[in-house]
């Protein structure tokens, strides 16, 4: 496991802790203490990855993710916001920003890591035409959103009236453990099936909502009342 990391975070003790976990898992690491400096330090070391807090003085984190994918060196650079803001609203500013993933405090180490190096192996793989890498940073954003999407169930699912949709009750039972964040090999292993078979009916239910992401469907079957 290698690989160049920035990291800017304006909270010394969190910053050395996340710096120190990092560089036991192998990785290089180069730090700053605010927006300004990490940008002086982006373009002098050109990382691989760059994490970022939020709420940092004068310029704050989707000010500098801006400046960062405003200048086209830096366009494709894995970004994980590192915050203390977990609210839905805020992981999707972040995602809309243009981060890759958003890890609210206080986050478990080992997840951290799973995530940068997810993030690494995407962007190694897309340098190689490796298409078939496997997403592990996207699929841990889906996973996120999609517990902080359950955290307000109530008042999504009262927003918006429902609508009937014909689901076989395998695509019922999937789309149900969708919903709670599972991964396919958890809901194949729940299930007693294959991983492709889940791919398979995740695809269906895809087609029949209308959506093309895991937290696009679960948005749509809370919205709708498609869970219980």
């Amino acid at each position: 496991m290698a690989g160049q990391i920035l990291l800017v975070d304006d909270e010394p003790g969190l910053r050395e802790a996340v710096q120190a976990y990092l560089e036991d898992s192998d990785f290089t690491v180069h730090v700053a203490n605010n927006a300004t400096q990490g940008w002086e330090l982006l373009q002098q070391v050109s990382p691989d990855l760059l994490i970022s807090d939020i709420m940092m003085p004068q310029v704050d984190g989707y000010q500098f993710l801006k400046q960062v994918r405003e200048d086209a060196r830096f366009q494709s650079l894995p970004v994980v916001f590192l915050t203390a803001r977990g609210m839905t609203s805020d992981r999707i500013q972040g995602y809309q920003a243009g981060c890759d993933a958003y890890l609210p405090k206080p986050f478990d180490p080992d997840e951290l890591v799973a995530i940068v190096q997810g993030l690494l192996d995407r962007r190694a793989a897309a340098r190689t035409g490796e298409g078939d890498a496997p997403d592990i940073a996207e699929m841990a954003r889906q996973i996120a959103e999609i517990k902080a999407m359950l955290s307000q169930k109530n008042a999504i699912a009262q927003s918006t009236p429902s609508v009937k949709i014909d689901f076989t009750p395998r695509e019922q039972s999937v789309l149900e453990l969708v919903a709670e964040g599972l991964m396919n090999k958890e809901i194949a292993r729940r299930l007693n099936t294959s991983v492709r078979n889940v791919e398979k009916y995740v695809s269906r239910l895809f087609g029949k909502t209308g959506t093309s992401s895991r937290t696009e469907l679960v948005r749509y079957a809370l919205e709708n009342g498609l869970t219980q």
